[in-house]
């Protein structure tokens, strides 16, 4: 009698245990589903301090746990900087995927803005768009992924002239309604805008884009006192984006804010519903 039931239980568990490995989980909600985590970071051409800080930055996204990222002053085969700047970070992240925007040619090469993100993300196409310099310094661009979810965009806008900044600020926001005005597909904007959160450029921007970094310092890394770097989300489907963790990174295990660039790192942790 004692040898058949202990046959049984051993059955019943032979039979449970199977069904758990084959399916693991299905019917239970995931608590980290929808949940993402990104970063935009001007990172200098990874030189501002004379080093060369690509693995420094890789390092400390990877601390983060960042799953896209936004990248402002990136070069491309240029004199200063011959290497293909964003290629080598997502090398350094493990085969991430990347892509680049030139926003001008610069010492036989390209400058520009770029996005990293990891391949699980599910990349559908890459953006470019080319920005009017205006009475600005520099041309400028938006370089952005469309992923399965969202759409992640970075840009940087001119550093000196507040009549070509706000043209800049206008005409993004006209490429975001003519893309994605319809769609129910969140579109996240990052990056470097040069602007104060009390400017006519960051005015702009807050009747179509909502923001969801927090307003801190981001520049300089060595003595914060402006608010510069940004994250924001379109108008069209901003209430499908929950903010969960804002920061701006002062500090990291695996490097140092004053060596890694000029500007410091904005974070969010969000979650898409």
């Amino acid at each position: 009698m004692f040898s058949r039931k202990l046959n049984l239980l051993l059955l019943i568990a032979i039979l449970f245990s199977s069904a758990c490995k084959n399916n693991p989980g299905k019917d239970l909600p995931s608590p980290t589903d929808g949940v993402v985590r990104i970063a935009t970071y001007n990172v200098g051409v990874f030189s501002k301090s004379g080093e060369n800080t690509t693995g420094m930055v890789a390092a400390m996204m990877k601390e983060l746990g960042v799953q896209a990222l936004s990248m402002n002053e990136l070069d491309s085969c240029t004199t200063r900087n011959p290497d293909y700047q964003i290629k080598m970070f997502a090398e350094q992240m493990g085969g991430w995927g990347f892509h680049f925007t030139p926003a001008m040619p610069y010492q036989g090469g390209k400058y520009g803005d770029g996005v990293a993100y990891d391949p699980a993300l599910g990349i559908i196409r890459n953006i470019s768009v080319a920005l009017a310099k205006g009475d600005g310094a520099e041309p400028r661009a938006v370089s952005g992924c469309e992923f399965k979810d969202f759409v992640f965009c970075s840009t940087h806008l001119d550093h000196r002239s507040a009549n070509a900044q706000v043209a800049q600020a206008k005409q993004i926001s006209e490429w975001a309604a003519k893309q994605y005005g319809s769609s129910r597909k969140p579109v996240i904007l990052c990056g470097d805008f040069n602007a104060l959160p009390e400017s006519e450029t960051m005015t702009i921007m807050k009747k179509d884009w909502t923001l969801l970094s927090p307003d801190e310092f981001t520049f300089s890394a060595k003595n914060p006192s402006k608010c510069i770097d940004y994250i924001m989300v379109y108008k069209n489907a901003r209430e499908k984006v929950q903010v969960i963790e804002a920061k701006v990174c002062r500090e990291f295990n695996s490097g140092n804010v004053a060596v890694a660039s000029d500007h410091l790192p904005v974070y969010l942790k969000i979650r898409i519903r």
